[in-house]
């Protein structure tokens, strides 16, 4: 078995300890408002979070310059004038994602190693623009990203390499890395909406979907 190292969580972090109750099931009030947190201990990211009738903002922006953006818990957190207002004129923002959660089974007895042959893929990149400890799986199948994201989230990334997308390489790809994991650990996967094949093949094995997000990180 593949051992995963299983990252850590700041102590006193507040968006760990947001993450730990989604896991289980608690999620912010559902009452069209926002609350903000500080920015990420473990990667330096800002964010924008949103999940049903709230939002959360992890900023070091003071509070009425936040409110004074228009944010709601309704959608208008990931409102391009709002996500520019958090970034500043000269900051980087990221994609809208999708967030879903799963928990490890534990299984394990796959195929996927670790290795470094796709040290210059994309996927790769990206990974460690915004994650921090982050390994890659990979077997004939393709890779996985594996990181260490916002509030010590173990996060990963998936991409289909030496299969052709549409046989169900996908799915059987994230069983895998799943049963890598310890049961009942849980495992996060950021996907862009409008990706609608991993959307289905994240939520065909388990993965659930949470909220939205969308990383930032201000200039200086």
């Amino acid at each position: 078995m593949t051992t995963v190292p299983a990252g850590t969580e700041p102590a006193e972090d507040q968006l760990a300890e947001l993450f730990d109750e989604v896991v289980d099931g608690r999620y912010p009030p559902d009452d069209g408002g926002f609350s903000v947190l500080p920015p990420d201990q473990t990667t330096g990211q800002h964010a924008v979070l949103c999940f049903t009738g709230h939002a959360v903002v992890a900023s070091d922006l003071p509070l009425t310059e936040i409110a004074a953006l228009g944010i709601d818990g309704y959608g208008q957190a990931h409102h391009p004038d709002v996500l520019r207002g958090l970034a500043g004129p000269g900051g980087w923002i990221g994609v809208l994602d999708a967030v879903l959660v799963a928990k490890g089974t534990g299984v394990g007895d796959t195929a996927l190693t670790f290795t470094d042959i796709h040290h210059g893929h994309h996927r790769v990149a990206y990974a460690r623009e915004t994650r921090t400890e982050v390994r890659v799986l990979a077997d004939e199948r393709g890779l996985v990203t594996l990181g260490v994201g916002l509030g010590g989230r173990t996060e990963l990334g998936i991409e289909l390499v030496g299969a052709s997308p549409g046989g169900g390489h996908g799915r059987s790809l994230l069983r895998d890395v799943l049963a890598e994991f310890p049961a009942g650990k849980p495992v996060w996967a950021s996907c862009a909406p409008g990706n609608a094949r991993s959307l289905r093949a994240l939520i065909g094995v388990g993965f659930v979907p949470v909220g939205s997000e969308v990383l930032l990180q201000p200039a200086g």
